[in-house]
């Protein structure tokens, strides 16, 4: 692989997705910089069989990146991966073009599967920080995992998902994560029947001082019939 047009290419996707970047110069100071080269190396020794220099290679830009990409992977282009420290990508994972991901994030096994036992991403998927994608199947092409979820099982296109485990909470949102990189303002089923529950609490309530109006009321009035 040509270094320069490497250089060139991972230069165009971090100033794309950082707004922090200044110059194109600074891609060289970003961790995943050098984690994906070096990943793009071992992984050409992997496909000819030469295991332990292309494994040498990548716990070496482990260790120096916090980045820890298996050179078995296969990874489409322009991966970005921000800040970095604790990624692992694990040998049978598969992403596609265009995925962005953040701190602490982990695409592995489950300890059970053999084979195929990492996940498949499609193109323009996002993982927010620290979330955890665990076992062999799909996340569905423009689909966004937000910050700490724990992913189990499979994620059609264009879905939202947030949790622990985690649950798809909006689907058919067509906007391409890369260009929507905001892992904050992500649904919250939990908070949205929390809210539910509390606006019925306070229907209940208002309909019960109502009615116990109502009953003294009418005992107030039966009180002075009688007298």
């Amino acid at each position: 692989m040509n270094f320069y047009k490497y250089f060139k290419e991972q230069a165009a996707v971090i100033k794309e997705r950082d707004p922090a970047m200044k110059s194109e110069r600074e891609a060289l100071l970003y961790p995943c910089f050098w984690a994906i080269w070096h990943y793009r190396r071992a992984h050409e020794l992997y496909l000819k069989g030469k295991f332990y220099r292309a494994r040498k290679i990548s716990q070496r830009s482990a260790r120096k990146t916090g980045i820890e990409i298996h050179p078995g992977a296969t990874i489409g282009k322009g991966l970005f991966i921000d800040h970095g420290h604790g990624v692992v990508i694990g040998e049978t994972a598969i992403l596609g073009d265009n995925v962005t991901l953040y701190q602490g994030v982990t695409l592995g096994g489950t300890g059970k599967e053999n084979g195929k036992r990492h996940p498949t991403l499609g193109d323009n998927v996002m993982v927010s920080a620290g979330a955890k994608v665990l076992g062999s199947f799909t996340i569905g092409e423009n689909s966004k995992i937000g910050a700490g979820s724990v992913v189990l099982s499979e994620v059609p296109p264009n879905c939202t998902v947030v949790g622990v485990p985690g649950r798809i909470v909006k689907m058919d949102n067509v906007k391409i994560p890369r260009n929507d990189l905001d892992q904050v303002h992500l649904p919250d089923p939990m908070m949205n029947h929390i809210n539910r529950l509390t606006r019925e609490n306070e229907e209940m309530k208002m309909l019960l001082d109502s009615l116990t109006q109502k009953i003294e009321n009418l005992k107030k009035a039966e009180s002075e019939d009688k007298k």
